[in-house]
Formats: C-alpha cells, structure tokens, sequence
C-alpha cells in the first residue's frame, strides 16, 4: 500500500492577553507598540508565539507578558481560542487568549519586540481612529465581554474597592467596567439580595454631599446567586 500523500499543514500556536484593570475609574487595557514588522509600529496586545514544542501554554504567556510589559503575578486564565486563516501575514497562526482582569496593577516595562507598553482605556482602543494590529480588536472585545460576565457571575468587582468601601463605590467599578450608569437604587437592591456578597463593615462614613453611608467588606462567597445582572 503506497504511503499517504498527505502532510498536515504548518501551524505556528502563539499566546494573546488581555489585561485589564482600573484607572482613574476607567476601565483600561494593556497595549504594546510592535517594535517589528508585521505592523511595525501599530498598537497590539502582548504576546507572542511559543518558545519551542517544549513549552506549556500558560508558561508562554507568563513569559511574554514578563517580556513585553515587564508584569508578573498577574492571574491569568484562557478564555478563547483564534484561528482562523489569513488572521496573521506570516502563515497560519493559531492563538490562545488568556484574560487578566485585576486592580492596582503597575506602570508597564517594554521590552524585547515591544517599542512602548502603556495602559490605554478601553474607549480609546477601541475608537474608531485606533488601529489595532491583526484581530486584536476582536479579542479585546471579546475580553471585555468576559470581564462584563465575570462581574455579573463573582464577587470580583469588590477586590476593586478601597476597604472599607461604600455601595456606591462599588457601584463605580460595575459601571467602568460595564461601560453603563446604573440606577443606585436597583444597584443596591441586587447587591443586598446577593446573599454573602457583601457585609457589613465598621461605622458610617460621609460622602461628599454630608449624607452618612454605610460601610462593607467582601463577604463569604465567590459566586453571586442570583448574578448581578446587566441592565
């Protein structure tokens, strides 16, 4: 029986990340400027292909992100995966997408293939002036989406606040991240029968209008039931 013609094709598998965090009440994300063609000079997430077939995944990704924005400790999780032909110039790019949405995160280093990294707020990258290199757009997109539902499903937006914090802090990091004004009163209505979501921390403090506001830490649970859910 004559030996099947057949070879498969040549794959190169790379890393992508969305890093998210809050600034100034906005929402931001990491971009880098690539210091090498293709798209020499446009604005791109950090990542990268794998080092060699020896390498996991995950480790390619903590990798570039030490590389490119000079960030470690970041938490990072996969939350999707982008392959279709044609997406990058230089063959048939398969990409996982990893997602890190955290507070308080510091000032980016560039380094190796990037020229600059900085924090960029969402609405600027993704302006319709902004050009993101290859489907970076998309997946910021589709990152911000998964940071949208993480919020609804976790107690994640709570890490964001100052402790103690106020419903209405906590109300700004909903809103930054979900890009929508949200009426205090159905906020805190979802927030108070989200059971262990929040408890009750300290004495009143004054808000700038004088009006004593209760004070809360995160409570016991992860998982919100019922989920705060988007307008």
């Amino acid at each position: 029986m004559p030996d099947d013609p057949w070879q498969p094709p040549r794959i190169l598998l790379a890393v992508d990340l969305v890093i998210l965090t809050l600034r100034d009440a906005r929402l931001h994300v990491l971009l880098v400027e690539r210091g090498i063609d293709p798209f020499l000079g446009a604005l791109a997430l950090p990542g990268g292909f794998l080092r060699d077939e020896h390498e996991d995944i995950e480790a390619a990704a903590r990798r570039e992100l030490s590389e490119e924005a000079g960030l470690s400790n970041v938490h990072l999780e996969p939350f999707a995966v982008y392959g279709e032909p044609g997406r990058d110039p230089r063959g048939r790019v398969v990409s996982v997408a990893y997602l890190a949405i955290a507070p308080r995160l510091p000032e980016p280093i560039a380094g190796t293939d990037a020229a600059d990294a900085s924090w960029t707020s969402v609405d600027d990258a993704l302006a319709p002036g902004t050009k993101l290199a290859f489907d970076h757009r998309r997946i910021v997109i589709d990152g911000i989406e998964r940071a949208r539902t993480k919020l609804e499903h976790t107690a994640l937006a709570t890490a964001f606040c100052a402790k103690p914090f106020t419903i209405s802090e906590l109300q700004q990091v909903y809103e930054a991240v979900w890009g929508v004004r949200l009426d205090p009163r159905n906020f805190y209505r979802k927030v108070q029968g989200a059971h262990g979501f929040i408890v009750a921390d300290g004495p009143m403090r004054k808000t700038p209008n004088g009006r004593p506001a209760r004070l809360f830490k995160a409570g016991p649970v992860h998982v919100l039931n019922p989920p705060m859910t988007r307008p």
